[in-house]
């Protein structure tokens, strides 16, 4: 079976007030979830939410249903969104074929059967990221562009955060239970996300950066305001916030991430924010 899973669990804040580099980095990064030929997850004890991605190559890769679930299916009882950061693919489910491109999204409703990955050119794969949570109701599956996506245009170069964030799988544009994703791209020049930094206590985040270069990194903030830490990430790495943690970061050269979270509620203004000489 070509589907890998790991375990995380939930660490409090007083916990991780204790960590080092590496314990930080064990717990919250997961720095290999695209494998050729694979479907890779990390089921977190975070809302029950689930990261991963799928690189088909060779062939189809189907997506089933891992241990924890307790399912026959994957989507018994979960809603599933998917961004392709790759080359063209497409995604079938139950039958029904969604063409995705770079930087389109899919939204899947509880209660389907199959979901099968393809890259339309092997040479060139698709590249598919996953995130998953639980749904108490199936709502319809759809298929999300950039041009379909509500934009909000944010940040200065004069404070080194201009960019552009595509609400994608969220109210108003999709219908889900829980299940939000979206993705902020920084222009030229700007390297700051997310400022001024915020936490909410309501749902969990995780966050996935790409359109990196190799040879540069994102310092990645997390923990409390009052208590913040970092993790250094590379190109297609993703960092798990839990409820309590901010989730900011700043880039040695412009990048893309994206943004996907689950909890309380689908209001995505509901943050406390933080200035930036509020932070410890």
């Amino acid at each position: 079976m070509n589907i890998d899973y790991e375990n995380r669990y939930a660490i409090g804040q007083n916990e991780a007030k204790t960590f080092n580099t590496q314990e930080l980095r064990t717990n919250f990064l997961a720095d290999d979830l695209f494998q050729q030929d694979k479907i890779k997850l990390v089921y977190t004890h975070y809302e029950r939410y689930i990261i991963g991605g799928a690189v088909p190559t060779k062939g189809p890769l189907s997506l089933s249903a891992i241990d924890p679930l307790k399912a026959k299916n994957f989507l018994d009882r979960r809603e599933l969104g998917i961004i392709n950061i790759g080359a063209a693919g497409r995604v079938t489910v139950d039958g029904e074929v969604f063409e995705l491109n770079n930087k389109e999204a899919l939204y899947i409703g509880a209660g389907q059967k199959t979901v099968v990955f393809e890259s339309m050119n092997e040479m060139a794969p698709a590249r598919f990221y996953l995130n998953s949570a639980p749904a108490h109701k199936s709502y319809p599956n759809k298929k999300v562009t950039r041009e379909d996506a509500n934009v909000l245009e944010l940040g200065s170069l004069e404070t080194s955060n201009e960019r552009s964030i595509y609400q994608l799988i969220i109210n108003g544009v999709v219908e889900t239970c829980q299940l939000q994703m979206g993705m902020t791209c920084l222009k030229p020049g700007s390297v700051w996300n997310t400022m001024p930094a915020h936490q909410h206590d309501r749902r969990m985040e995780a966050y996935l950066y790409f359109d990196l270069a190799e040879d540069q990194a994102v310092s990645h903030f997390m923990g409390e305001p009052k208590e913040t830490r970092l993790i250094w990430t590379g190109n297609e790495q993703a960092v798990i916030s839990p409820a309590w943690s901010i989730h900011s970061g700043a880039g040695t050269s412009n990048y893309s991430f994206i943004w996907g979270m689950a909890g309380e509620n689908l209001d995505y203004d509901d943050m406390d924010k933080y200035m930036p000489n509020e932070l410890r």
